[in-house]
């Protein structure tokens, strides 16, 4: 028979340590000084859980973190015990092993992300139509071969009519490319675009994804950063009297990334000055141009028939669904070619079914009915959340409701610590993207909060907890 352990856990409710950590804790404790030893035995997880008035899941989160840090073992048939060899470790170190675990373990219920569309509302229904429609035409046989590097041609056609008549764009078949999502975009246009010892500007706070794509294809970095009105141009002028190489700036100057601020008529005027005068290119991320709630959204710098240096990258991913991997890529004809010659490299084609299919949804008028749909749900969730963040963070942050996109930026109140929040709100099964994500060297004061893809009770029960730490 095993021998009993004398229990002697008292557990704090009014804490926000979680009650599995305090769990483990005291068992450590425990071995620590000798109340327990090595091959003692410990209660199953029942009668643990029934000793402690706990929930028998949260005994066994406990034991499961006590198993990974080599405090327990356990044995088939026979139980749970102190291991024989024990961690040989300082407090600090111990406790940080911790720490990464629990990050680790932790399956968050609510994830504020950074804007990513609610896949809930998808027209998914409609895509598997479609799909099923072409496998039946008599010609599916003639899909299933090879297409183009550029993508489907009627797909591209019905793209270009829609930037033409929607973005007040002027282009033509041969000066887009369809690409596996706009990741993919970044990565053709600074493979063909740059090179080793070439300088890109970016936006600070922005998007680290396309930074790292640049530096990856041998650039160097030089942060620009953001106001009110988006871009710092006497920044942008600075860095161009004191850098020869500079061949691009990345900008999104829609709905900024991530501070959701809009760039001003007078600054994409003077971007595009100086771009010519300097011969730079500029690569506008227009990432959710499709969600702008106020009376129209502003033209893509890429629409000005002044702008000489340009390429502009889409997407249709948020408009469907996140996991809808299509993209594209529009330039002069020249870079396009630059651009297909590269993509077969990694890649030989698209989806050419996947374009078939979203084809077939745009000519029959669905995709326009889901976006009309979508942006009145989005604009309802939009004022919604900015009802609750008035409600319960009035005198702690500072924000502006955004005219367009599926994000909040929100600014703390001076001397907050956004990195020990995130942490109390994983413990509290909520997540949070935290400033490093998206600053350039030291991180800004600020975070990110996408509520498309919440409902407006998870969005509340977030908010409600971020006001607590505030």
């Amino acid at each position: 028979m095993l021998r009993p352990w004398k229990l002697e856990i008292q557990l704090n409710t009014n804490t926000d340590k979680a009650i599995y950590l305090q769990i483990a804790d005291a068992i450590i404790e425990a071995i620590k000084t000798g109340i327990l030893n090595s091959g003692n035995a410990l209660p199953g997880s029942r009668q643990l859980a029934g000793l402690l008035k706990v929930n028998r899941n949260t005994v066994i989160e406990a034991l499961d973190i006590l198993i990974a840090e080599g405090w327990l073992i356990t044995i088939e048939r026979k139980g749970t015990f102190v291991a024989d060899i024990l961690p040989l470790s300082t407090e600090n170190t111990n406790q940080q092993q911790k720490t990464d675990l629990i990050k680790e373990e932790i399956q968050p219920l609510i994830v504020f992300d950074d804007g990513i569309p609610d896949s809930r509302i998808a027209p998914m229904n409609e895509l598997a139509r479609a799909y099923r429609q072409i496998f039946n035409r008599k010609s599916r046989w003639q899909i299933m071969g090879y297409s183009t590097e550029f993508g489907n041609l009627e797909f591209r056609k019905a793209i270009v009519q829609m930037l033409n008549f929607k973005r007040g764009m002027n282009i033509t078949p041969d000066e887009i490319c369809i690409t596996r999502g706009s990741q993919m975009a970044m990565y053709l246009t600074a493979n063909c675009l740059l090179a080793q010892g070439d300088y890109v500007m970016v936006e600070n706070p922005g998007y680290k994804p396309a930074w790292e794509t640049f530096e990856n294809a041998g650039a160097q970095l030089l942060p620009v950063n953001i106001d009110k009105e988006g871009l710092l141009i006497e920044e942008v002028e600075e860095h161009l009297k004191n850098h020869q190489n500079i061949k691009a700036i990345y900008v999104t100057p829609h709905h900024q990334y991530p501070t959701t601020v809009t760039l001003s008529l007078k600054r994409r005027l003077k971007l595009v000055e100086l771009s010519n005068q300097y011969n730079f290119t500029i690569i506008e991320d227009d990432y959710d141009n499709e969600f702008h709630f106020g009376q129209r959204p502003i033209l893509p710098i890429s629409s000005y028939s002044n702008a000489k240096n340009v390429i502009y990258i889409g997407t249709l991913s948020k408009i469907v669904a996140p996991a809808l991997r299509i993209g594209y890529l529009v330039s002069n004809a020249e870079n396009i070619l630059k651009v297909g010659k590269h993509r077969k490299m990694i890649d030989v084609q698209g989806d050419n079914i996947m374009e078939e299919a979203v084809l077939q949804l745009i000519n029959e008028g669905e995709i326009k009915r889901h976006l009309k749909r979508t942006t009145l749900i989005y604009k309802a969730k939009r004022d919604y959340f900015e009802m609750i963040c008035n409600k319960h963070l009035k005198n702690k942050v500072t924000f502006i409701k955004p005219e367009g996109g599926l994000a909040f930026w929100i600014v703390p109140n001076p001397n907050i610590n956004i990195l020990e929040i995130a942490d109390k709100l994983l413990l509290k099964g909520i997540k949070i993207i935290t400033p490093e994500k998206f600053s350039f060297g030291k991180p800004i004061s600020g975070f990110r909060l996408g509520y498309a893809s919440l409902t407006e009770k998870q969005l509340e029960e977030g908010i409600i907890e971020l006001a607590k730490y505030l």
